[in-house]
């Protein structure tokens, strides 16, 4: 039996005074779990070692078990999901940290309270309407009352999780739901391979462009930089005593902005990835070696606005629920430098040499592809684009041969 897709909904919320209070004690709760439970996870790990005996190894039972056998007398007052969802995710992170297949996976590490985003997870909460009802232990001291959301749940089915994070003075319920699995529709709008092409500041497909870095956001990014001088130089003058008020509030325009850079980033992210996995069965995008790309210092800055790896992961997990193909390009493959028309491959010894920055060595024009084998003359990102639809399509045998 096939396993029902997850699909989340991010929801802010507004909790009132008492619930404020309940859920930073259930934060700090939750940090208190995860370290007692990494040190716990620790320890059994080279006790197995010392004594030269797998089966003293940790597992997610033992700790679990171990931590409810040791609770003291005020965690009572706390919800025992909270620690059942810690000591889960600490399991999920030891698996993902010796998976082969997730080489950027890093070692758990012991969380502190000064860390700019906390939260914490329950299985128990429910939904209804507008409102989201965390589970009450019995133990407990606080009134609980609902919670009210900015929206309604878009999804319906099963709620698996709900994760309550706190963004500077913003909450947020993160609610997992089970869904049903959609069928795959039997006919799109229009093309069925669409070819995504991106840029530094923009992103190409065979439906238009797209502008990664609006006005708005060069805005943002300039006020963080006019904050960041203002933090540096309060630094500067009293290394010793600089965390003055006007430190504290210059520190809170900060992270304010740069939580409306991150909105404006998420929503132009949804919006492109819906728009695109409802138009086209097959979706292909370039295979960049962005790690390799910030070792450039002079690149770093742009590289991490365009949206790069954020935009190819939304789009293949809402491909993956609509049963759509998506195809990577080898990170070698030169849409850029290959012709569209005739499958001519621009390389530093033929005529007119590589497209770079700066176009070629005879036309230096950046936005202009020209082909001195067909005559071709078009946009360089749409050149791309069709070179990338023809990979997803697969290449014609004479496409192959490196002119």
């Amino acid at each position: 039996m096939d396993r029902m897709p997850v699909k989340t909904h991010k929801i802010r919320c507004y909790p009132n005074a008492e619930m404020r209070t309940v859920i930073a004690e259930l934060m700090d709760y939750n940090r208190f779990c995860w370290n007692q439970g990494l040190t716990t996870w620790n320890d059994m790990y080279e006790a197995s070692l010392i004594m030269d005996d797998k089966k003293l190894r940790p597992s997610e039972r033992k700790v679990r078990n171990e931590l409810v056998l040791d609770k003291a007398d005020w965690q009572y007052q706390r919800s025992p999901r909270v620690l059942q969802t810690a000591i889960h995710r600490l399991h999920q992170a030891w698996r993902n940290f010796f998976n082969p297949n997730m080489p950027d996976a890093h070692k758990p590490k012991f969380h502190s309270k000064r860390d700019p985003k906390q939260s914490f997870t329950t299985d128990r909460a429910t939904v209804r309407g507008k409102f989201l009802r965390l589970d009450r232990p019995r133990e407990s001291k606080h009134h609980f009352t609902d919670i009210k959301l900015a929206e309604g749940l878009r999804f319906s089915g099963a709620i698996k999780t709900v994760t309550i994070i706190k963004h500077g003075n913003k909450f947020y319920a993160s609610i997992n739901v089970s869904v049903a699995d959609t069928p795959r529709p039997a006919f799109y709008e229009s093309w069925d391979i669409g070819g995504i092409d991106l840029n530094v500041g923009h992103i190409s497909w065979n439906g238009g462009e797209v502008s990664t870095f609006t006005p708005q956001m060069a805005f943002l990014h300039q006020r963080v930089k006019v904050y960041q001088k203002r933090l540096a130089r309060k630094r500067r003058e009293n290394p010793k005593h600089f965390r003055s008020k006007n430190y504290q509030q210059t520190q809170t325009k900060l992270s304010q902005t740069y939580q409306k850079i991150n909105a404006l980033q998420n929503d132009l992210i949804h919006k492109f990835s819906h728009r695109i996995t409802k138009v086209f069965a097959v979706l292909c995008l370039e295979g960049l070696d962005v790690r390799g790309m910030q070792m450039a210092k002079n690149k770093v800055k742009n590289l991490q606005r365009s949206l790069f790896r954020r935009l190819r992961t939304a789009i293949e997990y809402k491909a993956a629920w609509q049963h759509q193909h998506v195809v990577i390009a080898d990170r070698f493959f030169p849409s850029t430098q290959r012709c569209s028309n005739c499958g001519f491959i621009k390389t530093a010894d033929s005529y007119g040499g590589k497209m770079t920055l700066r176009g070629d060595s005879i036309y230096h024009q950046h936005d202009v592809y020209r082909c001195y084998e067909c005559g071709l003359v078009m946009n360089r990102d749409e050149n791309a684009v069709q070179n990338l639809i023809a990979y997803a399509a697969g290449l014609p045998p004479e496409w192959e041969i490196v002119h």
